[in-house]
């Protein structure tokens, strides 16, 4: 128990369950983790949701590289390769994670995590978001409650992360034209890692600059264009929460980004956020004139969409009242 003292963080207790090997690995940005992971409820029965080695394969994660479960990365940065721990976390690091699951278990069984999407349209489309096709999930998503996390790192590298400040740089533009090619192929998934890589090696070298000096606003202008291509992903694969975290944190500090406020649009719009959808086009047309015409189209999907909405619960509630 005394490495639970090592977290330091509120929501969290830590029992070492089997000690690792070695010292604990230096875990810079764009290091990779490969691990086991057992999910539990903290209930008498210790009801299990996921368990890694039941799907038959391992997860990976990439430190620093926007994963859903945020609390995952802190959790395995306090372990050494082969330690066995269990992590119990309060509903303050657990609220996302039956969204995580369902596109764990998709993945496992060979499925696209973002079908459900694909086939659903208008009133159908909009309860889709309340359920996620799994009953224990979809109570954990009404209920957050605490989890236990049974974790166990089995290797760690630093892979091509263990590069040069230069070498950084020129792997920067590759990865981000690998990245447009897969976008335009339909091939979202592998597209968004390709900027997801670039986009840690940008913020590697941020951190050896001066905040808000010359440099880091090059590289801070790199990553934003980075990341609304990886929310453009995002779009593609129905993470529409996500885009509008990414797209939000961006306009808190750079409120003069059209993009931003064109891609957070259009992720408004497809959770049905008539209201927020309309006041970001509307800053679109404010900051540049010349998106007249996307703008139009836009809003005319959105209350194209909206009728379509409004007539399916007409004709639901007619129904009903028949």
């Amino acid at each position: 128990m005394d490495a639970a003292l090592l977290l330091n963080v509120e929501g969290i207790k830590k029992t070492i369950l089997h000690g690792g090997l070695g010292e604990l690995p230096n875990f810079i940005t764009g290091s990779r983790v490969t691990f086991h992971f057992r999910t539990m409820k903290c209930d008498e029965e210790r009801t299990v949701i996921d368990d890694s080695k039941q799907a038959g394969q391992p997860m990976h994660l990439i430190i620093g590289n926007m994963f859903k479960l945020e609390v995952w990365e802190l959790l395995l940065t306090s372990m050494r390769v082969r330690e066995v721990a269990e992590f119990w976390c309060d509903t303050i690091h657990t609220g996302v994670y039956p969204i995580l699951s369902r596109s764990l278990r998709q993945m496992a069984e060979g499925k696209d995590p973002t079908e459900w999407h694909v086939h659903t349209c208008g009133l159908a489309n909009m309860f889709a978001y309340h359920t996620l096709g799994y009953e224990d999930l979809d109570e954990l998503q009404k209920e957050p409650q605490p989890l236990v996390f049974v974790e166990a790192p089995s290797e760690y590298q630093r892979e091509t992360w263990n590069l040069s400040n230069a070498e950084r740089m020129q792997a920067v533009p590759i990865l981000h034209g690998e990245g447009n090619r897969l976008f335009k192929l339909g091939r979202y998934e592998e597209a968004s890692t390709k900027y997801q890589e670039a986009i840690v090696c940008l913020r590697n070298l941020q951190t050896k600059e001066k905040p808000w000096e010359a440099q880091w606003l090059k590289l801070e202008k790199m990553i934003n264009t980075l990341t609304l291509n990886y929310c453009q992903c995002l779009l593609k694969r129905a993470e529409y929460y996500e885009v509008l975290e990414h797209t939000s944190d961006i306009l808190q500090h750079h409120p003069g980004i059209v993009k931003a406020y064109y891609v957070r649009a259009r992720a408004h719009a497809e959770v049905w956020n008539e209201a927020e959808a309309k006041a970001d086009l509307e800053k679109v047309l404010e900051l540049e004139p010349a998106m007249r015409k996307a703008v139009r189209r836009e809003l005319r999907l959105l209350e194209s969409r909206l009728e379509e909405k409004r007539e399916e619960e007409r004709l639901r509630c007619q129904h009903m009242l028949g």
